[in-house]
């Protein structure tokens, strides 16, 4: 067997849990960043959006044109599940194909040197997985598949259903993870406010808090990508209670406009939306995340003028700003009125603008709070700056904090949880002194 591996994880960061897991299974392969010297490569790819599949095929593509001889190419995950056929017909550049249901079976793969599709949901469940880019956080995912029919989503079709993991499952992943000094965790699904639905229990996400909880040194946690109609006051209520769980709320509502939450068949209409953001924002130390899409069919100037000033307005934390992508099996496929390209993208820098200033106002509001601060490592400004983020926000999305100062003549050490005063504002990056350990 071969054993030097390249593995390139494109995508969510449920995508960056199933990578994780290939790497757990393939512990005796050493991981390379040189392309050229590996004898495993395997991409796992995103097939969400245009730009997403354009960036998964030209890495495939680029990564072919550079590896060495006799070497194996892996095309992984979503993009492979979604186009199988007309991949293996349209790219002979590789050698494996394999979906979304053996990522941990990428070992026998290997051995076998063949590509298959299982139709079986893959869960992890005992998955040993090498957790990357930090030494204390770790994603945790609660399910797979989706149960909402947004009309602008494929995801359902090559995915399934919503199929959600045991309270056990993931506590026993939690426990092993906490052995190995992680005590940070952010909680992932495509739905995560549907959790355990598929199991006719309408709260799960109150569960998972409760048995979170019980377990000794998790210190910080949050949940990312929560569903507006399966999200409840007694769910916020509850995250809240919580003395682990932060008041991180990340609920991407796509729109604000009634008619068009209807045509994008988001469950919700404008009222109940904003009785969720508002409860959200009135909570104490709360963070709210969004994200909208511009330039779905039969968007009028005056349903997109009406999202702008509701992000202008309401006081989000952080908002993201997706470009309508037209993607087959979905229902917007197939309406008329679609919106031109060169408007899209008209309309993407405008909230795209709106969406900055909204990050720097939010940003502006923590000079001179107290916070409690993760530290990373050494920042790539100066030497003597270190690179940390607010313990509440999610790691790589939510922003940086430089560490330049502190009040006691101590070393700090990375991955430790301190409490700090925001000083400034330096650019877009937050300053704080750190006061005590």
């Amino acid at each position: 067997m071969a054993n030097k591996l390249h593995i390139v994880s494109l995508g969510c960061t449920k995508n960056l849990v199933d990578t994780e897991v290939m790497m757990g299974k393939l512990q005796n392969f050493e991981l390379t960043d040189a392309q050229d010297e590996a004898d495993v490569i395997i991409v796992n790819t995103c097939g969400f959006i245009d730009a997403a599949k354009e960036e998964s095929i030209n890495t495939v593509l680029s990564l072919h044109d550079t590896r060495k001889e006799d070497s194996v190419l892996v095309m992984a995950g979503c993009l492979s599940e979604r186009y199988k056929e007309d991949l293996a017909n349209q790219m002979p550049e590789v050698d494996i194909f394999t979906g979304v249901g053996d990522y941990d079976r990428i070992d026998e793969l290997l051995q076998e040197k063949k590509s298959r599709f299982s139709d079986k949901v893959f869960l992890i469940d005992g998955s040993e997985r090498v957790v990357t880019g930090s030494s204390y956080h770790a994603y945790i995912k609660l399910s797979e598949g989706c149960n909402q029919a947004c009309s602008f989503c494929a995801i359902p079709s090559f995915k399934g259903k919503l199929n959600s993991r045991n309270l056990d499952s993931i506590a026993k992943e939690i426990e092993g993870l906490v052995k190995k000094g992680y005590y940070d965790f952010s909680f992932v699904s495509q739905d995560s406010s549907s959790y355990l639905r598929d199991q006719n229990i309408k709260d799960g996400l109150s569960l998972l808090i409760q048995r979170v909880e019980l377990i000794d040194e998790v210190k910080s946690a949050r949940i990312l990508y929560l569903y507006p109609s399966t999200t409840t006051i007694l769910l916020l209520k509850n995250i809240a209670k919580s003395k682990i769980f932060h008041n991180y709320f990340d609920m991407p509502i796509q729109h604000i406009n009634d008619e068009m939450l209807s045509m994008m068949k988001r469950g919700f209409g404008k009222d109940k939306t904003t009785q969720l953001l508002d409860f959200m924002r009135s909570l104490p130390n709360s963070f709210v995340r969004t994200s909208f899409i511009v330039g779905h069919p039969n968007e009028t100037e005056e349903m997109f003028e009406e999202m702008c000033e509701f992000a202008s307005s309401f006081g989000f934390d952080r908002i993201n700003v997706f470009s309508y992508s037209d993607e087959e099996t979905t229902p917007a496929f197939d309406m008329s009125k679609k919106i031109s390209n060169e408007l899209i993208a008209s309309r993407a820098q405008k909230l795209g603008d709106i969406a900055s200033e909204a990050t720097k106002k939010s940003l502006q509001n923590e000079i001179g709070r107290k916070i409690e601060l993760i530290i990373n490592g050494e920042s790539d400004e100066h030497e003597y700056l270190l690179s940390a983020r607010e313990s509440i926000w999610a790691p790589e999305i939510d922003g940086e904090i430089y560490v330049n100062d502190r009040v006691k003549d101590e070393d700090l050490e990375f991955g430790k949880i301190y409490k700090a005063k925001v000083t400034e504002l330096v650019g877009d990056i937050l300053t704080a002194t750190v006061d005590n350990a």
